[in-house]
């Protein structure tokens, strides 16, 4: 028999009202598979009654040969039956959040098959949307102007392909769960489709959705799709608990087992939208936002046309995808970076990652031989798999406070170092130059994110991660929820990895691959005279140097914010001490303790000398 934890993850996607037809058509495949003496696996049967939503078949399960086998069903008539509205034949509504493509969307082909009409929506969020004036950088609150602009390229995008397809994209303007239900009220909508999203802002969302439309008797249809594997699925087999690290994740998950959607080459029309004011796909000057002049913009274009584009261009060198190792990527190649940039279209689901999945496996089968996770690009994907994991599975997971799997450290608070090191002023050309990507672009190299973040934290500033992250977040175009908190817990050593000795040298780290600084003269042109011996560490160079180089430090570049082998000298000994407080008390540390723990630490720092010497250098605009 299930335990409760187990109904409880089967009640969590389950949804009342399946239709006539598609109930008993199911019901009579289940009883030949019973009689044939088939068996059916228990995570077999969850995914039956997740994606065909199918409350009221009770199953009794036992054990034989260590497999859960389906014994017997029985099959309660649902209310519904009595509802000649309820077979298939009328409207669907598509919500789309992510997932923006057409290949491989199981929601969209479910909402087109048997209706006849869909109405594909999206809803411009005034959470994520709105203009932020007083914002650091152009955007919104919680997102740059790259990503808004990555985001409307991609509706356009799909928008263009829907329309290939007979239909279009419908748009309107709201919180996205009010608006929805204005629309179910309105429209003749029987099926209610969207991927199945982890983020806790998105689920929220999807259980006020899930709730009304079974009130209001209308199917629901929530698969997973954006990940390869379903978190909750890998969770249930750890005994309701996340995998913590990638080895015991892959352990866990084993080989996928997935079908692609089919490929759709029609879809119903749009209904009618009754008094709804449906929006063309706006602008960035139609949402109010007026682009400041630069000189550089994000060359990453969104779109699942554009994605697939990548994907194909990628997969052609069938050499490189076979050989391809993560820590051997070059950070500072910019003109032809070292990696798929696929990211930004896999954070938008623009590209469905079982399709990258499946179409990596098929050039390992025509190449003698390929790397490995976790280094490989197929060990790529599943560190994404584990991210989500993870965080789908741990409480306060962008926190550390009430985050069971992350170390309490007492970070500097500390918003002039902050704002140095987000502005590009830390005075290190590598580590600014990386910030000047982020801002311009939206992206940089993942070895570049870690030598950033790293400095940041545990380095050399000893600043929160949180902060660090906020500002990942809001100005990655591939800004993800999961995984980006994943990589800073990682790279600050408060979870996941803890050789905090290990610091990325924000000076030697980047001159191994680049020692003319090429990426340097690039994003900080204004070092673009100065000497290689000296573009790592420009205030080195004699004044002579720097009045050649028409870069006067100091003047018109920043002195260092701190001296790194000092600062990070002192973040060995303060990580030092925080992991004996959270081993001494089990990982139990009160904000009392870690107050305790702030004090000490600037009771060490006034007792050092030469006072001078470990002073922060005046930091300039």
């Amino acid at each position: 028999m299930l335990g409760p934890s187990t109904w409880r993850y089967i009640n969590r996607t389950r949804v009342p009202h399946p239709s006539l037809f598609l109930t008993y058509i199911v019901y009579r495949v289940l009883r030949v598979l019973f009689n044939s003496q088939a068996s059916l696996s228990y995570t077999s049967y969850v995914h039956v009654s997740r994606h065909l939503c199918l409350p009221h078949l009770r199953r009794q399960l036992t054990q034989r040969s260590k497999t859960a086998i389906l014994l017997s069903y029985e099959m309660k008539p649902p209310l519904s039956l009595l509802n000649p509205s309820m077979l298939s034949g009328s409207g669907s509504l598509m919500w789309f959040r992510k997932g923006l493509r057409v290949h491989d969307n199981p929601a969209l082909e479910y909402a087109s098959r048997g209706s006849t009409c869909v109405y594909p929506l999206f809803v411009i969020d005034p959470h994520y949307m709105v203009l932020d004036p007083n914002a650091y950088s152009p955007g919104s609150t919680r997102a740059g102007i790259n990503r808004i602009r990555f985001l409307l390229e991609s509706l356009a995008d799909l928008d263009s392909s829907l329309k290939k397809l007979g239909s279009r994209l419908l748009v309107l303007k709201g919180e996205p769960s009010e608006v929805l239900i204005r629309c179910l009220n309105e429209w003749d909508v029987r099926k209610l489709c969207f991927e199945y999203d982890t983020d806790p802002y998105y689920q929220a969302l999807d259980d006020k959705a899930k709730n009304y439309a079974s009130a209001a008797g209308i199917e629901v249809f929530s698969p997973v799709s954006h990940t390869i594997f379903d978190p909750a699925d890998i969770i249930e087999k750890n005994g309701g608990r996340p995998p913590l690290s990638y080895q015991s994740f892959l352990k866990l998950a084993g080989e996928p087992s997935f079908s692609l959607s089919v490929e759709l080459s029609w879809m119903p029309p749009v209904g009618d939208v009754g008094r709804c004011e449906i929006l063309q796909v706006p602008t960035l000057k139609e949402l109010g936002y007026v682009e400041k002049h630069q000189d550089e913009f994000t060359p990453f274009r969104g779109g699942e046309s554009e994605a697939l584009r990548r994907l194909r261009e990628s997969l052609s060198d069938k050499e490189w995808v076979a050989n391809f190792e993560k820590p051997k990527g070059d950070p500072s190649a910019y003109i032809k970076p070292a990696t798929t940039v696929l990211s930004p279209y896999l954070k938008f689901g623009c590209l469905s990652s079982r399709y990258f999945y499946q179409c990596l496996k098929d050039v390992y089968k025509n190449v003698k031989r390929h790397t490995s996770p976790p280094v490989s690009l197929v060990g790529q994907l599943l560190w994404r798999e584990f991210f989500y994991t993870v965080a789908f599975g741990t409480p306060n997971f962008d926190e550390m406070k009430g985050n069971k799997i992350c170390k309490q450290i007492p970070w500097n608070d500390d918003d002039k170092l902050l704002a140095a090191w987000r502005e590009a002023r830390t005075g290190y050309p590598w580590i600014d130059a990386i910030m000047v990507q982020l801002r311009k672009w939206g992206w940089m190299h993942h070895l570049a994110r870690h030598s950033v973040a790293c400095f940041l934290t545990r380095g050399d500033l000893f600043v929160h991660w949180e902060k660090g992250r906020d500002i990942f977040e809001r100005l990655l175009i591939d800004s993800d929820w999961a995984i980006n908190n994943g990589n800073w817990l990682w790279l600050s050593c408060s979870s996941f990895f803890y050789q905090y000795n290990r610091i990325y040298s924000p000076i030697s780290f980047g001159r191994k691959y680049d020692p003319n600084g090429n990426y340097i003269r690039h994003f900080l042109p204004i070092l673009k005279d100065m000497p290689k011996e000296y573009i790592y560490e420009p205030w080195t160079a004699p004044l002579s140097v720097q009045s050649k180089a028409k870069c006067i430090i100091g003047r018109d570049y920043p002195k260092p914010v701190v001296l790194h082998d000092t600062a990070s000298n002192e973040c060995r000994k303060k990580m030092g001490q925080a992991y004996a407080l959270n081993q001494r008390l089990n990982g139990r540390v009160s904000e009392e303790d870690l107050r305790k723990l702030r004090r000490k630490f600037d009771e060490d720092e006034d007792k050092q000398e030469p006072k001078p010497r470990r002073q922060r250098q005046k930091l300039i605009k």
